[in-house]
């Protein structure tokens, strides 16, 4: 008898252990399908150790889908952002970069297109489209602030208090509410100058619109192939940082994130 109760006793400590195993297997391998990828990039380097098993390729794909205006608008519905806003926010971009261009043309760039009969002079043409590109991206990020949610979202989910919670998805409520009526109220602000300032452009400069929707198409182009060439330079630290801990990786770790985020 003493045997068998110790066989018994044996076999379900045995039967615990394994079920608190596969409990543990069960969290580390799922853990990737509760949260999103903006929420394992933005992990501590605590957690990226344990958690974060991805590889280079994962990681910079998930850094296009993420960061990309294009690629974020049509194929990432997997976050906390609105697909509406989202697609918005890229025609609003595409209007600004329209604009912004419109505002470099001037006498002396009005005389060049003469003097050049209308041809692509590359030599001017590239400042104005880094010029353009950058005052784009300044003028794009307020509006970016204001119309994505999914930082904040993630921030409430990191809340464990049940009395906080409440309090919390109230005063996120409001937040949002508030932020989304900015935005459209500075959108459309926007587009009434923008409506208003290309079409005076458009009455006074009728033969340069063709070479204006050039330079705006180089321009814009330029800003989506960007991202492309920037996210190649996070995961080179990151990858690397996460393969061993110690403080030196924690920099590393930190710098990566840094660069991920513009």
């Amino acid at each position: 008898m003493k045997i068998k109760n110790k066989k018994t006793l044996n076999d379900s400590r045995l039967k615990i252990n394994s079920n608190n195993n596969k409990n543990n297997k069960i969290k580390k391998e799922d853990i990737n399908k509760y949260i999103i990828d903006e929420e394992i990039n933005e992990f501590s380097y605590n957690l990226a150790i344990i958690y974060d098993k991805r590889n280079y390729c994962q990681y910079y794909a998930s850094l296009i889908k993420t960061q990309h205006n294009l690629i974020c608008a049509l194929f990432n519905n997997n976050d906390y952002n609105s697909g509406i806003i989202k697609i918005d926010l890229f025609f609003i971009g595409f209007a600004i970069e329209y604009t912004v261009n419109a505002l470099f043309y001037n006498d002396d760039t009005m005389h060049k297109i003469y003097e050049s009969k209308g041809q692509f002079d590359l030599e001017t043409q590239l400042p104005i489209t880094f010029y353009s590109t950058i005052i784009s991206y300044i003028l794009n990020y307020p509006l970016n602030c204001l119309a994505l949610s999914n930082d904040l979202i993630i921030n409430f989910k990191q809340i464990s208090s049940g009395i906080k919670i409440m309090k919390k998805a109230k005063t996120l409520k409001n937040t949002l509410f508030i932020k989304f009526i900015l935005y459209f109220i500075i959108s459309f602000l926007f587009l009434l100058f923008f409506w208003y300032y290309l079409s005076m452009f458009g009455v006074i400069y009728r033969n340069t619109q063709i070479h204006l929707l050039k330079d705006t198409l180089m321009s814009f182009g330029f800003s989506l192939i960007f991202p492309f060439i920037i996210y190649l330079f996070p995961g080179l630290f990151r990858i690397p940082s996460l393969s061993n801990t110690n403080k030196k990786r924690q920099y590393l770790y930190s710098f990566s994130k840094f660069l991920q985020s513009f």
